[in-house]
């Protein structure tokens, strides 16, 4: 049982960030299908950045960096360009999964993977635990408790009212964003330097693509997509114990047992997509 709580805990790691940077996100009024993308991106610098300078901490600053550029693109084309939100997050998430591997292929003669990161140098995939479990419950108190995270709910819900007080509603989502960007960034920082040793071809796995799940699941709050963010970890654990603990003296097929997570992405999605109401000015 320790074991599967561990385990939940390792695998949810990656989507608690994911989710939390969509909260942002999407709490500002702005759609966010680009999370695959921008954890691509980051993970990609963190990998790389620590294997050339053989610093996990210059690693993971160059992920935010990159994190909350890869996001900036998605502000630009949605907030300056008048873009629809869908089709950026689209674009963005394109962009990644061509350029990761081209970047990758210039710097290290393959397109599949960076180099491997000695373990002396990668990140302690504990500390970045700990930091995913409290940012929900530091995130519930900027965003419902102080001034600027008021602004960031009006910003989603009544943009008009916001710019009425003399706020720009496009400042409040720019800088939302970029944050976004960056919470997303410690998602690769994990994957890439702590969950693993480097960086590979589409190693999110559509990760991003759970974590919006999980968002819409916990109705765009930060606690109960925490929970939700658990949930998704949980299932992704139970496939990988059964892969190696047959049921009642019958095993399944590996293919069966690793796409169990997202026939469970998807049953909720199908049950509760329906009832969740997201705020008023997404996509607009």
């Amino acid at each position: 049982m320790m074991e599967l709580l561990l385990s939940t805990l390792r695998l949810s790691t990656p989507l608690i960030f994911a989710a939390m940077g969509g909260f942002l996100c999407e709490r500002s009024g702005v759609a966010t299908i680009c999370l695959e993308g921008v954890l691509l991106t980051s993970a990609w610098a963190a990998a790389t950045v620590t294997y050339l300078t053989h610093s996990p901490y210059l690693g993971a600053i160059a992920a935010l960096i990159v994190g909350g550029f890869t996001m900036f693109i998605h502000a630009f084309l949605t907030v300056k360009a008048k873009a629809d939100q869908i089709i950026s997050g689209v674009v963005v998430n394109l962009i990644a999964a061509g350029m990761t591997p081209l970047l990758t292929k210039l710097l290290f003669g393959s397109p599949t993977n960076t180099k491997a990161i000695p373990i002396s140098e990668r990140f302690s995939s504990t500390t970045l635990t700990v930091v995913a479990c409290l940012l929900p419950f530091t995130l519930y108190a900027l965003v419902y408790r102080t001034g600027l995270g008021l602004r960031l709910l009006a910003a989603g819900d009544g943009p008009e009212a916001l710019e009425t007080s003399g706020v720009s509603s496009q400042k409040v989502r720019l800088w939302a964003m970029s944050l976004a960007g960056m919470v997303i960034g410690l998602g690769g920082v994990y994957l890439s330097t702590a969950h693993a040793s480097q960086f590979t071809r589409d190693m999110t796995a559509g990760r991003g693509y759970i974590a919006l799940t999980a968002l819409i699941f916990g109705k765009w709050r930060p606690i109960p997509t925490f929970v939700s963010c658990l949930f998704f970890g949980l299932a992704d654990a139970l496939q990988i114990q059964l892969q190696s603990n047959p049921i009642f003296g019958h095993t399944f097929p590996v293919q069966a047992l690793q796409a169990f997570p997202y026939i469970v992405t998807l049953l909720v999605l199908v049950g509760f997509i329906g009832n969740a109401k997201p705020p008023l000015a997404i996509g607009k």
